[in-house]
């Protein structure tokens, strides 16, 4: 991305003629350079989620993560598969039917490792003794919301669907669905998890679950009608849109999610200033978690350990 930026104010400053067709360049070069860092950059927002995820699903389903070394070797290899599938954003520029097809299959096959972490998450749930605190609820909806941003993913991978919804409100809805309900669900959960560790101190539980059902509902009346607008037509990035009765309703259901989605975000900074003033003291582990980090006090000491512990484990 550096180098592109460089290039384009070589262009801009000086002259030089990387991207303007005019004197024979490509701007499509300027599209590869960009989406080369872009596409693994989101990569870089979902996996720390799933990695919370994994360590906050087998603590409230009492049971240890189903699978371990898959849901790894998963993840390293959506971060490998991740740099060779950036032109999936280029589709309707006319790349060809050699590109458009590799990059199509490659795309396919990062659902696979994405699949396998999926499954296996679901099956550490399987016969668990759930326990439903804000944590697991924000696990939960991570699971479910990034699972439908990665159906439409698949479709979009298919370049005959992605040329008919390039540039609509379909992708805005399925990189939402991905990102936002993948990252921030999952950035929520490991602040209602290790928030007591942090800070010594535990989230209110009644305002974390208000801040869940907000976001939750918010999220999905906000995001899901704008899968039908773009398969209506509407396109991205416009501050206006036709007189249709149903993109009108579409995005009236779409704003009001926003605001209460915005709503269930405000809960959460109550909660934070309402638990520094007089939230509960946490026990040094108060979520029965069997995780090292937790052998300490809450919040640990400097030093982290005054002795330190033997391990033989993963969940010591």
């Amino acid at each position: 991305l550096a180098i592109a930026l460089f290039q384009l104010a070589f262009d801009r400053l000086f002259g030089s003629n990387f991207f303007n067709p005019a004197m024979g360049a490509d701007p499509i070069l300027w599209q590869h350079m960009f989406w080369l860092f872009g596409h693994p950059e989101v990569y870089v927002l979902i996996l720390p989620a799933m990695g919370i995820v994994s360590e906050v699903l087998p603590v409230f389903s009492r049971k240890p993560l189903f699978g371990y070394p898959a849901v790894v070797f998963a993840g390293v290899a959506i971060g490998f598969i991740g740099f060779g599938v950036w032109a999936h954003h280029m589709f309707a520029t006319g790349l060809g039917a050699v590109a458009n097809t590799a990059f199509g299959i490659s795309t396919m096959i990062i659902a696979v490792p994405t699949g396998v972490k999926i499954f296996n998450w679901l099956a550490t749930l399987w016969r668990g003794n759930l326990s439903f605190e804000a944590p697991m609820l924000f696990a939960l909806a991570f699971i479910s919301v990034f699972t439908i941003g990665g159906l439409s993913g698949i479709y979009l991978a298919a370049f005959p669907i992605d040329w008919q919804v390039h540039d609509t409100y379909f992708v805005v809805a399925h990189f939402h669905y991905v990102l936002f309900g993948g990252s921030v669900f999952g950035i929520f959960a490991g602040l209602y998890y290790w928030w007591p560790k942090m800070f010594g101190k535990l989230l209110g539980e009644r305002l974390g679950k208000l801040h869940f059902w907000l976001t939750f509902i918010g999220f999905n009346l906000a995001f899901f009608p704008q899968h039908m607008l773009g398969l209506l037509g509407m396109p991205r990035r416009v501050f206006t849109y036709r007189d249709d009765s149903l993109w009108e309703a579409y995005n009236l259901v779409s704003t009001i999610g926003s605001f209460v989605m915005g709503l269930g975000v405000l809960v959460f900074f109550v909660n934070v200033l309402r638990t520094r003033r007089r939230g509960t003291r946490a026990a040094s582990d108060p979520w029965l978690a069997d995780t090292l980090e937790w052998y300490t006090t809450s919040p640990p000491p400097p030093h982290n350990f005054d002795r330190v512990p033997y391990v033989t484990s993963a969940r010591p």
